[in-house]
């Protein structure tokens, strides 16, 4: 658990940052932002679910990073493609609650882990499913998919093509301008825009590359 001291910092900058982006977040769900952090150092020393251990990095290379993208969502349900730790399904359930969200990961202990904290944080537009993306075959198909840190921009393209409605969109979030995926992009997609990312506190380079899929 983290100390009282670096909790009141990191809330400070969890408040500071989600006005930098322009972000109109209640103090329930910076609170709730908060104890996700919590969650995620104390699960952490079992589950290496991140390399991170500061708080204070957590919150800007993790919670902000995920909050950055919320002005460039298309609306409709999401799923979030190798969730991983639930970034960025988590920040984003959390901050836009008229959003149904899906977190897909194939790593049990870290399913386990975001259910948990949908279950503590009383997340109820927050889904988690354990499957292989592969092997996933949902009722209804999703208007947006979006992944964090998962592969190239055509690989994730060609994991998900199955699971996306026709004229939906992939959202890829990546670090430097990744010009070099995009030159073999599969059939049945085309590239709609990179967009620049500015995450507050983070001097490293952010984008999000959009694509849709042609119906």
């Amino acid at each position: 658990m983290i100390t009282i001291q670096q909790s009141s910092l990191s809330l400070k900058l969890l408040r500071s940052g989600s006005k930098e982006l322009a972000l109109d977040l209640s103090e329930v769900t910076l609170e709730s932002l908060l104890h996700y952090l919590n969650l995620l150092l104390h699960w952490n020393r079992v589950y290496n679910l991140t390399a991170i251990n500061d708080p204070m990095e957590i919150v800007i290379k993790h919670l902000l990073d995920s909050l950055a993208v919320i002005s460039h969502l298309p609306p409709g349900q999401m799923l979030d493609v190798g969730s991983g730790a639930g970034l960025p399904a988590i920040p984003l359930a959390l901050a836009i609650p008229g959003l149904q969200v899906t977190a897909l990961d194939s790593n049990q202990k870290k399913v386990r882990f975001i259910t948990q904290v949908a279950l503590e944080l009383g997340i109820k537009n927050l889904t988690v499913v354990h499957q292989r993306v592969e092997n996933y075959s949902p009722k209804i198909l999703y208007d947006v998919i979006i992944a964090r840190a998962f592969a190239k921009v055509s690989e994730f393209v060609a994991a998900t093509f199955h699971l996306l409605v026709p004229g939906g969109q992939w959202l890829a979030m990546k670090g430097t301008r990744p010009d070099a995926e995009l030159m073999t992009l599969p059939v049945g997609c085309r590239l709609k825009e990179v967009i620049p990312l500015r995450v507050p506190n983070l001097e490293a380079e952010r984008h999000l590359v959009a694509l849709v899929a042609i119906p």
